[in-house]
């Protein structure tokens, strides 16, 4: 089956299985920032934006994408340069499996959210495991970023 979407802004069709999910359809097609961390909707490594909205792309089937916009990291490269400068002036990097779905569910926190609590920033990064650290240095990352330590 055909699937047509906006990718990045630009329009493709790709040709999908029923039961293929987004992650496989993007890897497949050489999007290879989205990252398969395990495959049951709990790390938050495949997060893609969906119309804006972050969502897990290993439980998204590729046909319900149809007509929609995705966007991956590629998609935002300067905003996701100024949250690439957050997390080096705050050492939150370690081996940067887990950046690219951050990343992007960090710009979607700061266009949903104006002037988050800490708990909200909290609340609205939970799925979004991080293997290597212990989560301050990111923490404070993402409040660098969204302009509270600038």
């Amino acid at each position: 089956m055909k699937v047509n979407l906006i990718l990045n802004g630009l329009r493709k069709t790709f040709e999908v299985l029923p039961n293929e999910y987004l992650l496989e359809t993007l890897r497949n097609n050489h999007v290879t920032s989205v990252k398969n961390g395990c495959n049951a909707s709990a790390c938050g490594s495949c997060t893609v934006l969906l119309d804006g909205k972050p969502i897990l792309s290993c439980s998204f089937l590729s046909a319900r994408a149809e007509g929609r916009e995705v966007t991956t990291v590629e998609g935002l490269p300067e905003e996701i340069g100024l949250i690439a400068d957050s997390f080096g002036a705050e050492c939150a990097d370690q081996c940067g499996f887990c950046n690219t779905g951050l990343a992007l569910t960090v710009y979607a926190l700061k266009k949903e959210l104006k002037n988050p609590t800490d708990e909200e920033i909290k609340q609205y990064v939970v799925g979004n495991l991080c293997r290597c650290s212990g989560y301050q240095s990111q923490f404070k990352a993402i409040k660098r970023y969204l302009g509270e330590k600038r």
